[in-house]
């Protein structure tokens, strides 16, 4: 493991319990991340192939519970052994592994969905091709991914210091455009972007992507990014 990842994986071991506390309830707060969520849901259940889904960077499992009251079967993965052990523990009904994004543990075409939900934040430039790859793997020929991300100039930034436990970590608050490309260079097709605006200098822009695993192969290829012009973004 490179150094960067261990240290990401040590700093969310320390960080499992406070986001424990912290994130438990953040959807009741969040009707827009709600509204997202439930519009991945119901496009996943008319799909017609399955119930399985991935919840990639899981964190504690808070999203377990809202997936399966919508008739999903989640199965959650996380780098963090700590974040998975609180994960097991708060919601034991469901199934948690530690798993890297860069090397899923799901079968190929297995899953009609993944939720990315603030996870691909984490993943440095050379580190995208090969995670969103294994996305793309593991769904289903007309399967989902969704994805909620920080919107931003794509600098990477150091965090975990306001929490005051002693750990920093590195993230990314890429752009909507750089978001897209990935997930479209991968072989996803978009179905939904949204967002919501920052409401402080602390507190970056919010961004939403729904893409859809197409029914046939299509090449991969090397688009150039949208700019102002072709799209308003978030």
């Amino acid at each position: 493991m490179d150094a960067r990842t261990e240290e990401l994986r040590a700093a969310h071991d320390v960080l499992a319990e406070f986001y424990a506390e912290r994130l438990a309830d953040a959807l009741d707060r969040l009707p827009a991340e709600r509204a997202v969520l439930d519009l991945f849901c119901d496009l996943t259940i008319a799909a017609g192939l399955g119930t399985s889904v991935g919840d990639i960077g899981c964190g504690t499992g808070r999203l377990e519970p809202y997936l399966a009251a919508r008739g999903l079967t989640p199965w959650g993965v996380d780098l963090s052994p700590e974040m998975i052990r609180v994960a097991r523990r708060d919601h034991a009904t469901f199934r948690f592994d530690v798993a890297d994004l860069r090397e899923l543990p799901f079968e190929d075409a297995s899953l009609v969905g993944v939720v990315c939900w603030y996870s691909l934040i984490f993943l440095a430039p050379a580190d995208r091709p090969a995670a969103y790859g294994e996305l793309y793997r593991v769904v289903k020929p007309g399967g989902y991914l969704v994805t909620a991300f920080k919107a931003g100039t794509s600098q990477v930034r150091r965090a975990g210091g306001s929490t005051n436990l002693g750990v920093e970590f590195d993230l990314y608050w890429q752009t909507p455009q750089e978001m897209e490309r990935s997930v479209t260079d991968a072989g996803f097709t978009t179905v939904f972007w949204g967002g919501m605006p920052a409401d402080g200098p602390d507190s970056p822009a919010q961004g939403y992507l729904l893409a859809q695993k197409s029914l046939m192969p299509i090449p991969r290829r090397d688009a150039e990014p949208l700019n102002s012009a072709d799209r308003t973004r978030p």
